[in-house]
């Protein structure tokens, strides 16, 4: 007799890209590994200095696979280069430092785009201005001694909507400012797990109530097993049941009611078998508090559902508001969001529990079915052409309650104190700065130093760009423009804030940022930039995978006290 049996098909196992990228695709999946891989980076390096973290920031973006990276940078490769530079050895004396760095970065990932332009930015900038499609985001590293680099850059991101980074590190201080489009709605999120369990034991639809009940109304009767397999969802269920019957339909509110209801739970589990208890009780005890709260949606949804975009889409609007305009629809229509359909881990038999996890995807899918019924009648609406994909209304409406949106702010350049209009910002400015451990000083010192080589070479001909870091060590001109510059700007600050405020502490701390500045003479620590470097690429791997909320909008690191702060200015 002939064998019948089928050979079962072979398991595909990992591609080589999956095992080479296994960490980080857990962190932001195949869709955040695409965007990266689809992205090209612009590091903009200014005149002067030897950059060291915009190319730290750079690393730490190719080895994880981004698509592709651009460096623009007119100097060539000197002595000083190779003591903090990684990315130079001494064949690359005299040569482009944009092309030797380039090369070898492109070494760490061969799968990496990389190309260089031996241009200083000001000119490449003026050059190009017109023809900066194919970059998704722009990092320029300072100090810039043109200061109109950093406002036409400014200036073209924020009319182009793109995300631009703007990077200091002198001695051991560094800060980043990370300018994002007016509007950056960030649906993937990550909250913490524990926050986002979706049960909605408040609100359940038939097919949750039919399944409680039939696991639940001989529970006395139940077999030790059996009682203690009972997933704590329906038991919770169960018990709202008796507690509502008791209490004219009404669920435990306060916290007064929720603590009598855990103790109702918590003395229906049996204490007389071979355990002394029951684990799915304890489940159940500990789920009160965090799982009886009436339906409700974050602040952050009710900004971005009050967005007027959101409200009347129009054709050429984004995705992501099309999407959100046919989310609001659907909590005006049911009163919650749509159901994520996730179910935690819980102590129950397999087949009970999946049979639960089953009730509760049912349900997400038809949730989904109406939302994206909802955005078709949109797209149809508007005549939109292309259609968006299912797969990403899913996403939405898994993630629909911890959607986020930044609104980026342009980032504030050295200029005179009276013009820089803090008017928004002055009050916060001056009750952080009452703090003696506050690291704002440190930002505002690095707006004194942009100021002072602004000033010091803004008639400098286009030759002496290449000038390398200053001989400021004990400078008088540099303690003095610095000194005067600080205490203006923080004058100006505190007669913005319209309150008097006073400066005495942050003046000193801002006194003693610009020596360390002085000391180093502009120059970097080759640890420090690396750190900042790895802080910034995180960063831009947020922005570009749109995953995760990235800094808004400051951030300053104190390498001496070992401390990061983020400030929103």
């Amino acid at each position: 007799m002939a064998n019948t049996s089928m050979t079962p098909p072979i398991l595909q196992g990992p591609s080589a890209k999956e095992k080479k990228y296994d960490r980080q695709l857990r962190l932001w999946a195949v869709s955040g590994q695409q965007a990266l891989e689809d992205a090209h980076v612009l590091l903009l390096n200014a005149a002067g200095g030897s950059h060291v973290a915009g190319i730290e920031t750079l690393k730490n973006l190719v080895l994880p696979g981004v698509g592709n990276f651009t460096i623009v940078d007119g100097e060539r490769v000197k002595e000083e280069d190779l003591g903090v530079n990684f990315f130079l050895d001494e064949d690359s004396l005299g040569h482009s430092r944009a092309e030797e760095t380039c090369n070898f970065l492109k070494e760490l990932n061969p799968e990496v785009n990389g190309y260089a332009v031996n241009e200083f930015p000001s000119s490449f900038f003026q050059r190009a201005k017109d023809d900066l499609d194919p970059y998704t985001l722009i990092i320029l590293t300072g100090p810039t001694r043109q200061d109109e680099v950093v406002k036409r850059v400014s200036k073209y991101a924020s009319e182009h909507s793109i995300p631009f980074v703007y990077i200091h590190s002198v001695g051991f201080y560094s800060h980043f400012s990370v300018q994002l489009p007016a509007e950056f709605p960030i649906v993937d999120t990550h909250p913490d797990p524990a926050s986002t369990q979706d049960l909605r034991l408040l609100n359940p639809w038939p097919e949750l109530t039919a399944f409680m009940h039939k696991k639940t109304d001989d529970l006395e009767t139940l077999s030790d097993h059996d009682h203690g397999h009972i997933p704590y969802s329906l038991l919770l269920l169960h018990y709202l049941d008796k507690w509502r019957a008791s209490h004219d339909g009404k669920a435990p509110e306060h916290y007064k009611d929720k603590t009598a209801f855990r103790d109702m739970v918590r003395d229906g589990a049996r204490r007389d078998n071979a355990e002394g208890g029951e684990e799915n009780f304890d489940e159940a005890v500990g789920a009160v508090l965090k799982s009886l709260n009436p339906l409700s949606i974050s602040s952050d949804l009710r900004e971005v559902l009050d967005v007027a975009v959101c409200q009347i889409p129009k054709p050429e609007s984004a995705n992501f508001w099309i999407v959100a305009h046919a989310i609001r629809i659907f909590y005006s229509n049911n009163s919650a969001l749509p159901l994520p359909g996730a179910l935690p881990d819980m102590k129950a038999q397999s087949v009970d529990y999946i049979q639960l996890q089953n009730i509760y995807k049912a349900k997400a899918r038809k949730d989904l079915f109406e939302v994206v019924q909802q955005v078709r009648s949109v797209e149809k609406r508007l005549e939109r052409r292309s259609v968006i994909e299912e797969k990403e209304i899913e996403s939405f409406c898994k993630g629909a309650a911890f959607v986020k949106l930044v609104r980026g702010r342009p980032i504030r350049i050295a200029d005179m104190p009276k013009h820089m209009g803090w008017t928004d910002r002055a009050k916060y400015i001056c009750q952080e700065l009452q703090d003696e451990e506050s690291l704002l000083p440190i930002y505002l010192s690095f707006l004194a130093y942009d100021w002072f080589m602004n000033n010091r070479f803004e008639c400098s001909p286009v030759p002496d760009e290449g000038t390398t870091n200053l001989e400021i060590e004990g400078s008088e001109e540099f303690a003095k423009i610095m000194g005067e510059y600080s205490s203006d700007l923080l004058d100006h600050i505190t007669k913005s804030a319209g309150v008097d405020f006073g400066m005495e502490v942050a003046k000193e701390k801002m006194k003693s940022v610009a020596a360390e500045i002085g000391r180093a003479c502009g120059g970097e620590l080759h640890n420090i930039s690396a750190l900042t470097g790895g802080m910034v690429a995180q960063e831009v791997i947020k922005v570009i995978t749109k995953q995760y909320v990235p800094v808004d909008n400051t951030c300053v690191f104190d390498g001496i006290t070992s401390k990061t702060a983020v400030f929103k200015l």
